[in-house]
């Protein structure tokens, strides 16, 4: 009997040091099987490659610690899963989770401060408590050091018409890329350089302040009035940014930029075909907008696309103020959906749109994908609802049709492109009619003609308004991209769209991809939760609890037949 003890005493004792040291290489070693069907905990072989080059030490701070709804203690776990993964590849990548609300009054409020300096916008909870409802202030954002430079990186998606349990859905699917992404920029040691066109009346620089504020973190950004040059060359400018010429563009800096392409140049094309405002409807009873005369629909329709001569108009829209009434001498307004300014979702799993929040155009025009001789993909990315309609130049334009319910039978033409994506391989718009002008541009710079380009890429935007913010002069003070003063909203997508766009065209590790991964969202069916909440509770808690017990009964019934006499 007392060998029989002994051996139960040290099996016991062996199990406890087997679980001692899994438990030990836990911390050391971090490793898991995939089951799920869409693969969402495997990362992508670009951010593999990105995290295995790093080769000096990254710290990150993730600001997700505390008490949280069960939602956010998801999110919080999905970022533990995600840089453990990182980690488990590469162990110079090291990370803490801090509680920002922790400390006195005064360390608390010099925190948020400094938080806010640093871009960094709160979110306000609603924690319970038993009984009791708190309201608490978190700062859902990871700060990434290395060396003497800090990204920060939000990790919660803006909440859209889904609700909150989308919001954290889409910022689970999102955080290997948003971290990977974050990482990335932190690592490139010569920055990109993005350049604006000017000199043919695209938006002034006051209006793109936000865009280029945003993007000098990151990039070099610049303007350059491209008819002074004879040569634009990609190892020279990554990105080339033209937003909405008013003036024609001359043939000359027309061939630059032809040439640019063939050689790798990527471009970024914001053209509108029509000067319109509301200040303008507002002064004339009927108006009738101006046609830009750009001259880029030949080259445009060259490489792939058509900005056709109309305007669109979507039930899916944001509103504007007209005045009703008058109390006294002051006019007494209310908010009425104005169909010239589309509120666009992605219909596209492509990385640049997938998963963002609408996308606010104003005054955008159709676009057709033309047939190419080049190697060319086209992709739409953005498009109107199919509650659409368009009316083809010269229109009429008033508020006149504010005023009466609109006739849905008459929003019949489908949905209509406002953004493309062209990629691969381009025919230049000056093959077969190379001028003597342009032959001695290419003498200039020494250089032969190239008739098809190497892969690149290409996008056409029929609108330059989205990206645009408000500067207020008398305070100096400029709003976010897409913020709608009248409904007094951001519209988060507007930024979204750009930002990934121009991320997507200079992206070296291909990371954009982990932005585009499929997954499937599972979210909760609320109604039928609350209808089989007693029954999923005792599945769960006591049903585990029975099945022990009844496991340990048998168990002592057979130990005690067998062993006892």
């Amino acid at each position: 009997m007392s060998n029989q003890r002994n051996t139960y005493l040290i099996r016991t004792l062996l199990v406890i040091l087997i679980v001692f040291l899994v438990n030990i290489a836990g911390q050391y070693f971090h490793t898991f099987v995939d089951l799920s069907e869409d693969k969402r905990f495997t990362l992508s072989e670009s951010t593999l490659d990105m995290v295995r080059g790093v080769d000096n030490v990254i710290f990150i701070k993730v600001l997700l610690d505390g008490e949280f709804p069960a939602g956010f203690k998801r999110l919080r776990a999905e970022v533990i899963e995600r840089l453990n993964q990182f980690r488990a590849e590469n162990p110079l990548i090291e990370y803490t989770f801090e509680d920002p609300s922790v400390g006195s009054v005064d360390e608390i409020n010099a925190r948020r401060q400094r938080f806010k300096e640093m871009g960094m916008a709160p979110t306000s909870l609603t924690v319970f408590d038993g009984d009791q409802r708190i309201d608490k202030i978190i700062f859902p954002y990871a700060m990434i050091n290395f060396g003497s430079r800090t990204n920060v990186v939000n990790l919660l998606e803006p909440q859209s018409q889904g609700g909150q349990e989308e919001a954290l859905a889409n910022s689970i699917n999102l955080l290997e890329y948003k971290l990977a992404n974050g990482i990335q920029k932190l690592l490139k040691t010569e920055l990109p350089n993005i350049v604006f066109s000017s000199g043919h009346g695209e938006l002034p620089d006051y209006m793109t302040a936000r865009l280029e504020g945003d993007l000098n973190a990151y990039y070099n950004t610049g303007r350059l009035n491209l008819d002074s040059l004879y040569q634009l060359n990609p190892s020279d400018v990554d990105l080339l940014i033209v937003p909405a010429p008013r003036t024609a563009v001359p043939a000359k800096t027309q061939f630059v930029i032809d040439q640019y392409i063939m050689n790798g140049g990527k471009v970024i094309w914001l053209v509108e075909n029509f000067e319109v405002n509301l200040d303008s409807i507002n002064v004339h009873q009927m108006y009738v907008p101006k046609p830009i005369e750009h001259g880029l629909d030949d080259m445009l329709f060259k490489y792939g696309v058509r900005v056709k001569k109309d305007l669109l108009l979507d039930l899916e829209c944001s509103q504007i103020p007209q005045v009703v009434g008058y109390s006294g001498e002051k006019a007494q307004t209310s908010l009425f959906p104005w169909y010239y300014h589309p509120l666009s979702a992605s219909k596209s799993n492509h990385p640049v749109v997938k998963g963002i929040d609408r996308v606010n155009f104003k005054f955008p025009s159709g676009l057709d994908t033309i047939r190419t001789d080049g190697n060319v993909r086209k992709e739409v990315l953005l498009s109107t609802s199919e509650y659409s309609r368009f009316q083809i130049y010269p229109m009429r334009i008033n508020f006149e049709i504010l005023k009466v319910e609109p006739d849905v039978n008459k929003f019949n033409k489908g949905s209509q492109n406002i953004a493309v994506l062209l990629e691969g391989e381009f025919e230049s718009y000056f093959k077969n009619k190379v001028t003597a002008e342009n032959e001695n541009i290419l003498k200039q710079i020494g250089a032969e003609f190239k008739a098809l380009s190497v892969p690149t890429k290409q996008l056409v935007v029929s609108d330059a308004d989205f990206l645009k913010n408000q500067y207020d002069p008398g305070s100096n003070r400029i709003s976010p991209i897409g913020y709608n003063p009248w409904e007094r909203k951001t519209y988060e997508g507007n930024a979204a769209f750009i930002t990934n766009a121009i991320e997507y065209m200079l992206d070296d590790y291909g990371l954009l991809d982990a932005r585009g991964k499929d997954f499937k969202m599972r979210l909760l069916d609320k109604v039928k939760t609350g209808q089989e909440k007693t029954k999923w509770q005792m599945i769960n808690i006591v049903l585990p609890i029975l099945l022990v017990w009844i496991f340990a009964l048998v168990f002592y019934y057979w130990r005690k037949k067998k062993y006892v006499h």
